[in-house]
């Protein structure tokens, strides 16, 4: 360090003024560069999001209506084992259902020669109406078409 200032000291007036003005405008530009200019590029992406973010609020006020409709599933008070073998019944997959279980937070239902056709329904049903989805199938065909073997984990599709 000592031999940097004795340099220093050795130089003219003139360029020690230089390289003090120089010195200052590098670090000038480090601040604006390193700090100020990714700030800068940083609150621009906060208030580019904030806008969409508005839009996006401004079109959920006009539409609340619709929106409360399609999101929240009918509060039936049933468990979900009962309100799924309550609708498999009701699709017409009585004979074909073999059991339904708790799995988690869904269930686990059981169906052997169950026609794939009135299942499909049946999901669309459980996922319109009641907000149950298919977390996970299997299906194995049988010996008469249209007819499957399934194991199947609905949970709920909605928060």
């Amino acid at each position: 360090m000592n031999k940097l200032v004795i340099w220093y000291a050795g130089l003219q007036e003139r360029e020690q003024r230089a390289l003090l003005i120089g010195g200052v405008a590098v670090a000038i530009l480090i601040l604006l560069f390193g700090l100020l200019l990714p700030l800068q590029g940083a609150v621009s992406s906060l208030n580019r999001h904030n806008a969409i973010k508005r839009e996006d609020l401004a079109w959920m006020q006009v539409n609340q209506a619709e929106i409360g409709k399609s999101v929240l599933p009918p509060d039936t008070g049933e468990a979900p084992v009962v309100l799924v073998d309550r609708t498999a019944r009701e699709a017409g997959l009585t004979d074909a259902l073999r059991g339904t279980a708790p799995s988690g937070n869904g269930v686990r239902v059981q169906m052997d020669a169950a026609p794939f056709d009135a299942m499909v329904k049946w999901f669309a049903d459980l996922d319109e109406n009641y907000g149950l989805a298919i977390e996970s199938i299997t299906l194995d065909r049988t010996a008469r078409p249209g007819l499957v073997n399934a194991s199947i984990t609905l949970a709920p599709s909605r928060p």
